[in-house]
């Protein structure tokens, strides 16, 4: 599998990182996840001023099996550039497609979410709205082919229900193990249209 990773200016690390160790660590697990860090210029600054560098510059999305966006403050702003947007149009043909936080409001705007349910982080819900069919007040959204996750720290949850998704639950439960993170609860991630809801407590997720 390949899996690109969009980076651009003004983005939150935590976001991308989350997912990266998630998805990756299928390495370790007897999958391969080949990747390559995508973006607008081959270097990018993140929201606190840190730099990543080594980003191949708008390649075609379409030829990736699975295309990560992370969000940040900016989004609220980048999704009204044409250049951005264009290019991330370019994942439509992608089979899967994934974002955390406002990545999804760049997923909107580039068309992505016309007629799915999806989720956002909670302070960005109106903004979301207009671009998708409904914003479910939820950590994770699976709609077909395309996951939404929800704030910040949503980005470590959604990596492991996308392992569960791309393998099985046992394998997901692995990847949870490695990553010492008890919180995440699989068993919904297969499904076609799946919800995992909004831990009302640490540890405990409402059914």
């Amino acid at each position: 599998m390949k899996a690109a990773f969009v980076l651009f200016d003004g983005m939150t690390t935590l976001d991308f990182a989350g997912f990266f160790d998630g998805l990756t660590s299928l390495n370790r697990l007897g999958h391969e996840v080949e990747y390559e860090l995508c973006g607008p210029a081959a270097t990018v600054t993140d929201d606190r001023g840190m730099r990543l560098g080594d980003c191949r510059v708008d390649p075609d999305l379409s030829v990736f099996d699975l295309v990560f966006v992370p969000g940040g403050f900016r989004t609220r702003e980048l999704r009204f550039d044409e250049s951005f947007v264009g290019w991330l149009r370019t994942a439509a043909r992608a089979p899967w497609i994934v974002s955390v936080c406002t990545g999804a409001l760049l997923l909107g705007a580039a068309g992505l979410l016309a007629g799915r349910r999806a989720t956002t982080n909670p302070s960005a819900y109106e903004l979301l709205a207009p671009d998708c069919a409904e914003v479910l007040q939820a950590r994770i959204v699976r709609d077909g082919n395309v996951v939404t996750g929800a704030g910040v720290a949503t980005s470590v949850d959604i990596g492991l229900f996308v392992v569960e998704m791309l393998t099985n639950v046992d394998t997901a439960r692995q990847a949870q193990h490695m990553m010492d993170y008890p919180y995440y609860r699989p068993g919904r991630a297969n499904r076609s249209f799946s919800v995992y809801p909004s831990l009302s407590c640490p540890g405990e997720a409402a059914d």
